[in-house]
């Protein structure tokens, strides 16, 4: 498959990239800064450059022409303000969905939040980015033209991957490795029956693999 990585420089992006290079997969990352283009080829990955936050909706499905599947996984991250959660969390989502179905890419994977929720009540940087967040799911999940599977991760953390998940609708609370995450991006990526899910993914008991089995189709 060739699958396209908007954040192609982020933490999970680059786990992920690495998991589908070495499966024989053709992956390219989309980045705002041509010096992290190094990064991305030691992954295995071809840079992109492009600044999903002035990039026109063609400019972006003309990247995403001729592949199989798209992951969204950029972010502002923890260090932006309130401007940039919009711009980015949300903006860019919604963005980078229109290039999809513009492109005629129908796979769309998309890295949440899990609390994401539109209608999340408050004025703090944490809670903007929580109602961004839930906006873009709610826009991407109103495309009939994606087959789109939702992902919201608990707490991340660096510790290593254990393979082991709780992959559910609600798992409740709880951390998750990034490891952990990118493995379950890249299964998602292959179970195309996991369409139409939003599903929250935490450390668990269960093989990443028959997690990602067992909600497919549900």
């Amino acid at each position: 498959m060739r699958i396209v990585i908007a954040g192609g420089h982020g933490q999970i992006a680059l786990r992920l990239e690495r998991l589908l290079a070495a499966r024989g997969d053709e992956v390219a990352g989309i980045i705002r800064r041509a010096e992290q283009g190094d990064d991305l080829r030691q992954a295995g990955a071809e840079p992109v450059l492009l600044d999903l936050e002035s990039a026109s909706v063609e400019e972006v499905a003309e990247r995403l022409r001729g592949a199989d599947a798209v992951v969204f996984a950029a972010g502002a991250g923890p260090g932006s303000g309130v401007d940039r959660k919009d711009t980015v969390d949300r903006g860019a989502a919604v963005l980078f969905a229109d290039a999809a179905v513009r492109a005629g890419v129908r796979r769309y994977v998309v890295v949440s939040s899990m609390g994401a929720d539109p209608a999340h009540q408050g004025d703090g940087v944490f809670d903007v980015y929580l109602r961004a967040k839930g906006e873009a799911d709610a826009y991407v999940t109103g495309l009939d033209g994606l087959d789109w599977t939702v992902l919201r991760p608990g707490s991340l953390t660096n510790d290593a991957g254990t393979g082991l998940v709780r992959l559910e609708a609600h798992t409740g609370r709880g951390a998750v490795t990034r490891d952990d995450v990118a493995a379950v991006l890249a299964e998602l990526l292959d179970t195309s029956a996991t369409a139409g899910l939003v599903l929250e993914l935490v450390g668990g008991s269960t093989p990443v693999s028959v997690a990602v089995k067992s909600v497919a189709g549900n």
